[in-house]
């Protein structure tokens, strides 16, 4: 009688031989005293054949029915259901007991279809895949008993293809449809949807099924544009961003499956760019338009709208990207100075103007918020002469027509402060600032063009009265006692917030036009000489 002794059964046995089944199987072929009358080993492919379909003797029909692949049986078959009274001439004698050692590699079946086993899901999936998607995901390709023949992983690269419309075997074409970005799922694939009875011409062999446990990377469509998530707006947005603005953000840049490419963060710096001039990525440059200042908003961008097939650094080729930004500030090229009117007393009749003095307090801070500097803090206040040059541009002018005690919010863009490069350490480059603004005090200031004025008439006399020695040259000691006695005594005024020494001297060198150090008669003018002269000439 048929003798089959399972010699090792696996573990796991998801499916057994049936009658109808294809199979795939090695075997050692002996005749009882051990002697080898054949062998699938030495001819290095395996014995494929349908079971219970009379293409075997009927012993081995019988002897494969309910095997496991990758199970090993020994089998012994009465030559009534083997090869019989007749043998096989040359090579089975008449009346042989037959002795098979069979190991089963694969097995399928004509009404097979696609397996698919998911054996993680994410908890969020927004999107699966569909006909005509684009994805790329990494693999390892075996056959049913286990057996390694490809994998993307020892590449270390993905495997990139559009999906359902022919590029992949049948058999991976549906089954990687419906999964989501970062799904694990086992695809097994009989072989009439995969390589058929050919194989590949290389590792996989005629009639082999296939198994491949797949991840799924990253995942979209030609058609698709950007999508937006907005994950923080806030309350107040007076402006946004629009084409030709320059904005200052951080980012966050990430594949889809989460993985971590590039961040301002890490550098410590925003990345600061115009808007719908080409400066960035398409998808960029579309996602950064309508952002408000401290707005946050995931951009997610296809690969035709990123780096293309051909990726960049450490951007693979086709990769969709992340971008969860966070808008730090922006301004335009044509902006102005920004003034608002917090406070004004009733009482405002006295402006500022060009050449006063002023004394007032300010918190200095970026469009987010961020605080820079503040006058309150160090206890004193903040002096300057108006449209002197002293402070930024922005703030001369966010400073001109003020009162003594009003309180304005000056908003000053980065090419009326600080510009591109900003202040190391203190102000970043291409920052927008704003300043919270008290005047406390103003002198007023001389006309300009004047560094000193007379509070009554000039004497006819005024250079005898300077050089007091009377020796027909005045000398800067001179010049310098005569104008501080004239402000001491109230005759005279000078302008505010200058140093007298300096301010002083350079009256006096505007008076000493050959240079010598000297001032004589001859060159010694008031202002209005001087103009008048000019006036006459001309």
């Amino acid at each position: 009688e048929l003798g089959v002794e399972r010699r090792f059964v696996p573990e796991s046995c998801p499916r057994a031989v049936r009658p109808g089944d294809f199979v795939r199987y090695h075997y050692l072929g002996a005749f009882p005293d051990g002697t080898r009358f054949d062998s699938s080993y030495d001819r290095g492919s395996t014995f494929n054949v349908f079971v219970g379909k009379g293409q075997l003797i009927a012993g081995m029909d019988k002897a494969l029915v309910g095997m496991c692949v990758n199970e090993r049986r020994f089998v012994k078959i009465p030559p009534k259901l083997a090869y019989g009274s007749e043998g096989v001439p040359g090579v089975i004698p008449p009346n042989a007991v037959l002795h098979f050692d069979v190991l089963l590699i694969d097995l399928w079946n004509s009404e097979d279809e696609v397996q698919v086993q998911t054996y993680f899901k994410p908890d969020k999936c927004p999107r699966t895949v569909q006909v005509s998607d684009f994805v790329r995901y990494h693999y390892n390709g075996t056959f049913l008993d286990g057996t390694l023949f490809d994998s993307s992983h020892n590449r270390m690269r993905t495997y990139d293809t559009y999906v359902g419309i022919g590029w992949l075997i049948p058999g991976m074409d549906q089954g990687l449809l419906g999964m989501c970005v970062g799904e694990k799922r086992i695809i097994t694939i009989p072989p009439f949807l995969a390589y058929g009875e050919e194989g590949d011409g290389k590792e996989i062999p005629g009639q082999a099924s296939l198994v491949f446990d797949v991840v799924l990377l990253d995942l979209h469509n030609p058609k698709d544009g950007i999508a937006i998530e907005n994950q923080l707006v806030p309350e107040f947005c007076e402006r946004r961003s629009q084409t030709g603005d320059f904005l200052r953000y951080h980012y966050n840049g990430t594949l889809l499956d989460g993985t971590l490419f590039d961040s301002s963060y890490s550098r410590n710096r925003t990345y600061d760019t115009y808007v719908g001039k080409g400066y960035v990525i398409a998808g960029m440059d579309e996602g950064l338009l309508g952002v408000c200042t401290g707005e946050k908003r995931r951009i997610i961008i296809p690969p035709h709208l990123g780096y293309g097939e051909e990726g960049r650094g450490k951007i693979p080729g086709s990769a969709v990207l992340i971008f969860d930004i966070h808008v730090v500030d922006f301004h335009n090229p044509s902006d102005s100075v920004s003034i608002t009117v917090n406070y004004k007393p009733s009482n405002c009749t006295v402006l500022s103007k060009k050449g006063d003095y002023l004394k007032y307090h300010y918190n200095a801070s970026l469009l987010d918020g961020t605080l820079l500097d503040s006058t309150h803090s160090l206890g004193k206040t903040y002096n300057i002469v108006l449209g002197s040059g002293q402070v930024v541009v922005g703030m001369d002018m966010g400073l001109q027509d003020m009162c003594v005690g009003e309180r304005r919010t000056v908003v000053i863009p980065p090419h009326l402060g600080y510009g591109e490069d900003g202040v190391e350490g203190e102000v970043p480059g291409s920052a927008v600032l704003v300043f919270d603004i008290e005047l406390l005090e103003l002198v007023s200031g001389l006309p300009e063009g004047y560094m000193f004025v007379w509070n009554e008439e000039v004497s006819p006399n005024l250079f005898e009265e300077i050089d007091q020695n009377h020796d027909g040259e005045v000398l800067l000691e001179e010049f310098s006692e005569y104008i501080q006695a004239q402000v001491d005594s109230g005759k005279g005024r000078l302008a505010p917030g200058f140093d007298f020494e300096k301010i002083v001297k350079n009256m006096f060198t505007n008076q000493d036009r050959d240079g010598n150090g000297k001032v004589t008669a001859e060159e010694f003018k008031l202002k209005d000489q001087e103009a008048k002269e000019e006036h006459d000439e001309l």
